[in-house]
């Protein structure tokens, strides 16, 4: 079991960059494929990036040179840097962790977390 715990989330103009941070527990927290999704009001929830085990990161186009995924598993948490940020990327932010599969599979997340706010205005 893993409990995940979002932050970092926050009101921001566009242009600006935020970091948010998941904080897992378990002593496992190596072992699993770390994930960022988002959903906006009144649309899916989408893929925005993810790392492996190794440290291995994917990302959405729409992200793509961006913003900028990272673990450090001394202290179980997972950051998403999020730079030039436009009211685009405005939605409810989730980290997600999965115990098998590859970054190349945007299913499979076994443990989500709440969630954090990001708006960012124009």
């Amino acid at each position: 079991q893993v409990q995940l715990v979002e932050s970092g989330g926050g009101l921001v103009q566009a242009g600006d960059s935020l970091r948010l941070s998941c904080a897992a527990s378990g002593r496992t927290f190596s072992s699993y494929v770390m994930g960022w999704f988002r959903q906006a009001p009144g649309k899916e929830r989408e893929f925005v990036a993810a790392i492996s085990r190794g440290s291995i990161s994917t990302y959405a186009d729409s992200v793509k040179g961006r913003f900028t995924i990272s673990r450090d598993n001394a202290v179980n948490t997972v950051y998403l840097q999020m730079n030039s940020l436009k009211p685009e990327d405005t939605a409810e932010y989730y980290c997600a962790a999965k115990g098998s599969g590859t970054v190349y599979s945007h299913g499979g997340y076994d443990y989500w977390g709440q969630g954090t706010q990001v708006t960012v205005s124009s």
